[in-house]
This record gives C-alpha cells, structure tokens and sequence, in this order.
C-alpha cells in the first residue's frame, strides 16, 4: 500500500467540523458524496472502501506513531477530476457536518 504514505500532506487539507469517533458511531454504509457547482461528482457508500478504517489505522500504525486528533486521508470514490477557479465545491459524510468552499485564483 504505498499510496497510503503517498497522502501525507502536512499542512495543507480541507477539513471540516471535528467530530469524536463515540459521536459518530460505527462507520458502515454511510454516503459519502462530492457536488462541484451544484452536479454530483462523487456519490458512494463507505462500506465500498476497498479496507476498513481499522485496517488502515493498523497498517499506518506500523510507520506513525498515531495519537488522539490525528487525520487520515484515503482515497475518494470514482469520479475524480478537475476543478479551477470559481468553482464552488460541496461535499460530506452522511451524519458528520459537510464542508463547501469555492476556489479562489492562484496569485
């Protein structure tokens, strides 16, 4: 799984609002979902992770030291492509707050 290391982006990721795992629940089939002005890109369930959250804790644990309020990111469902200048995104995990922004130009 060397795409796994590949996702350290230290310093720099869109997050939205922090829930507690005990919050939460168990994660199991809920939607997880991405709409770039206003069209649905993404839309897929969490139970299609090709591994559970508790395989990847595991394997990351073997290279980290992995403590309370540490994200990982993984992988999106199909549908990845381009966004640019403008472009207003939305996108969550049904039961957790969403997040939207809308890109800014590059100066």
């Amino acid at each position: 799984r060397p795409w796994s290391l590949g996702k350290d982006v230290e310093g720099s990721a869109v997050l939205g609002s922090l829930t507690k795992a005990e919050a939460f629940g168990a994660v199991e089939d809920q939607r997880i979902y991405l709409e770039v002005n206003g069209v649905t890109r993404q839309d897929a369930s969490l139970k299609e992770m090709v591994w559970s959250c508790g395989e990847i804790v595991a394997h990351l644990s073997r290279y980290y030291h992995l403590g309370a309020g540490d994200i990982i990111l993984t992988g999106t469902p199909a549908g990845v492509g381009p966004v640019v200048a403008g472009d207003s995104i939305r996108g969550g995990i049904e039961g957790l707050e969403g997040v939207s922004l809308t890109l800014g130009t590059a100066e």
